[in-house]
C-alpha cells in the first residue's frame, strides 16, 4: 500500500532542462576540475590550468548558440509551468555573452599575469575563483525569483573578493580586497531586507508574481513594500557602482590584479545591470513612480561624480592609468543608468532597456581591450602612470592605435563609431521618455570626458622621453588585444547590428 507521502514527493520531483543551464554549469563544473587537477599538476606545467580554464569559458560562450532557438524555461512551480526559477530567453542570452565573453578575455589576460607574478598568484585558486565567479555572473540574467537572484549576485561576488586580495604579501591588495568586501557585504544586507520586506508584502519571490501581488497589497502593507523596493535597489546600485556607493572601485581596481580590475569594470557591472532591470522592469512596474526618479537622480549624480574624478588624475602619479580607467567606469556606469530610468517614463520599456543592452555590450569590448593594452604597458612600467604611455606609437605602434581606438570608442568620437553610436541610443532613450534634463546632464558629462580621453589619445603620438622601449607581447595578450580590436571596428562598420540583436533580446 502506497503512502501519501509518495505522490506528493513524485509531484514535487522535475526534469532539469540541462541546455538551458549548460553555460553556467560548464563554467562551474570545469572550475571545480581545475581546482582538483591543481593537486596533481607539476609546478613547471600550471600553465595547462589557464588553458584548461580559457577552454571551459570559450565552451560555455560556444553552448548560448543551441539556445538561440527560442526561449527555455526549467526549475518551474508544478503546478504553473509558466512561473520559473530559470529562464534562458534572448534578454538571458545576450547578458551571458557579454558575462561569459568578458570572462574569457579576462582569462586571456590572466594567462600573461600569471607567467609574470613570479609565483605571487596561487594558479589553482586564482582558475578556480575566476570560473565560479564567471558561473554566478552567468546565472544571474537568467534568474526569475528573488532568492536565485541574490544567490548569483553572492556566487558572482565572494569569488571577486578573494580575486583581488589574492596576491601573496601585499598589503595594497589585502586593503583593497577588505574595502571591496565590507562595503560588498553592507549592501548585500541592505538588499536581502529589502527582499524580504517584498516577500513579507507580497507572500511569493517569483519575479513575475510580485509584479501581480504588489499591485493589491493590503493598505497596511504598503509602506513595508515601498521600503522594499528602495532597499533592494540600494544592494544593485552598489554592484554597479552608482554614487555614492562607488567609493570602492579605485582602491579596488589598483589593489587587484589588472586583469581582475578589467573583469570587476566589464562583468561586474553586467551583473549589477541585470539585476537592476529584472527587479525594477519585470518584477516592480508599477512601482516606477518610486525607483524611476531615484535612477534618474542616480544617473545624473553617478556620470557627473566618475568623470569629474577621471578629469583630476594627475598622469604622474602612480597607477594613474588604471585610476582613470576606473572612475572612467564609474562616469559610464551613469550613461548606462539613463536608459532604465527612462523605463519607468517611456510607454515602450523593452525599447529603454534595450539602449542599456547595446551600451553595455560596446562598453564591455571596448573597456577590456583597453584594460588589455594596460597589462601589455604594466609588464614594462609597474607603476602604470598615463605618463607611461608617452610616446607608445613609437615602440608598439598597433597597440598605441588600438587603445586610441578604444580611447574614442569610449569618448563616443569617430573613428570609433560604436561608441558615439551607442550614446546617441542612450541619448534618445532619454529624451523620448521625457527626460530632458538628464539629456541635457549627459551631453555636459560627455563633454568633460572627451577632455582626459582625448588627453590620453594624444599623449600616445608624442615623441617618447629617451629611446622608446619595445614592448615583447606575449601570444595570450595578442589575442586579448586582437579580439576586442576586431569586435569594436567591426561593430564601429556595422553599429545596426547591436540594436538590431537587443532589440530582440527582451524577456
Amino acid at each position: 500500500m502506497s503512502s501519501p507521502a509518495q505522490p506528493l514527493a513524485a509531484s514535487l520531483v522535475q526534469s532539469v532542462d540541462w541546455l538551458a543551464i549548460a553555460p553556467p554549469t560548464i563554467a562551474a563544473v570545469v572550475g571545480l576540475v581545475v581546482l582538483v587537477a591543481d593537486l596533481f599538476v607539476a609546478e613547471n606545467r600550471k600553465t595547462l590550468l589557464g588553458w584548461t580554464s580559457v577552454a571551459g569559458l570559450a565552451a560555455a560562450t560556444l553552448m548560448l548558440l543551441p539556445l538561440l532557438d527560442g526561449d527555455r524555461s526549467t526549475f518551474c512551480l508544478t503546478g504553473d509551468a509558466t512561473v520559473c526559477s530559470y529562464t534562458a530567453d534572448r534578454f538571458t542570452l545576450v547578458i551571458q555573452f557579454l558575462v561569459l565573453g568578458g570572462a574569457l578575455l579576462a582569462a586571456l589576460l590572466s594567462v600573461t599575469a600569471l607567467k609574470d607574478s613570479r609565483k605571487e598568484l596561487p594558479e589553482g585558486e586564482y582558475w578556480f575563483l575566476l570560473l565560479s565567479s564567471a558561473a554566478g555572473a552567468a546565472l544571474l540574467p537568467a534568474s526569475r525569483d528573488l532568492a536565485t537572484l541574490i544567490v548569483a549576485l553572492e556566487v558572482a561576488s565572494l569569488p571577486a573578493f578573494a580575486l583581488v586580495g589574492l596576491r601573496y604579501g601585499d598589503r595594497k591588495s589585502s586593503e583593497a580586497a577588505l574595502k571591496f568586501f565590507l562595503s560588498s557585504v553592507t549592501a548585500t544586507a541592505v538588499s536581502l531586507m529589502g527582499i524580504s520586506f517584498l516577500y513579507a508584502s507580497t507572500g511569493t519571490v517569483y519575479l513575475t508574481q510580485v509584479a501581480d501581488r504588489i499591485q493589491n497589497v493590503d493598505g497596511q502593507l504598503h509602506t513595508l513594500a515601498q521600503t522594499g523596493v528602495v532597499l533592494t535597489l540600494v544592494g544593485f546600485a552598489f554592484k554597479t557602482a552608482a554614487v555614492p556607493f562607488h567609493f570602492w572601485v579605485p582602491d579596488t581596481y589598483v589593489g587587484a590584479p589588472l586583469p581582475i580590475a578589467a573583469y570587476l569594470s566589464v562583468i561586474g557591472k553586467a551583473v549589477g545591470f541585470s539585476g537592476l532591470i529584472l527587479v525594477t522592469v519585470v518584477a516592480l512596474p508599477s512601482y516606477a513612480d518610486v525607483w524611476g526618479p531615484a535612477l534618474a537622480a542616480l544617473a545624473a549624480l553617478t556620470m557627473t561624480v566618475g568623470n569629474v574624478g577621471a578629469l583630476r588624475q594627475q598622469a604622474t602619479r602612480a597607477y594613474s592609468a588604471v585610476r582613470l580607467l576606473a572612475w572612467s567606469s564609474v562616469g559610464q556606469a551613469g550613461y548606462l543608468l539613463v536608459p532604465i530610468a527612462a523605463a519607468a517614463y517611456s510607454g515602450d520599456a523593452e525599447k529603454s532597456i534595450g539602449s542599456t543592452v547595446a551600451y553595455a555590450l560596446m562598453y564591455g569590448a571596448v573597456n577590456l581591450g583597453a584594460f588589455a593594452v594596460a597589462a601589455l604597458v604594466g609588464r614594462t612600467k609597474s607603476l602604470n602612470r598615463v605618463s607611461d604611455y608617452r610616446g607608445l606609437y613609437a615602440s608598439s605602434p598597433l597597440s598605441a592605435l588600438l587603445l586610441a581606438f578604444f580611447l574614442l570608442c569610449l569618448a563616443g568620437l569617430p573613428p570609433g563609431i560604436i561608441g558615439l553610436f551607442a550614446k546617441v541610443t542612450v541619448f534618445s532613450a532619454a529624451v523620448d521618455a521625457g527626460l530632458g534634463w538628464l539629456a541635457v546632464i549627459m551631453a555636459v558629462n560627455v563633454v568633460i570626458a572627451l577632455f582626459y580621453y582625448l588627453q590620453w589619445t594624444a599623449l600616445l603620438f608624442r615623441a617618447p622621453e629617451g629611446e622608446p622601449e619595445k614592448h615583447r607581447v606575449p601570444a595570450p595578450l595578442t589575442a586579448a588585444i586582437a579580439l576586442t580590436g576586431v569586435l569594436g571596428i567591426a561593430l564601429s562598420g556595422a553599429p545596426q547590428l547591436v540594436l538590431r540583436f537587443t532589440d530582440t533580446a527582451l524577456f
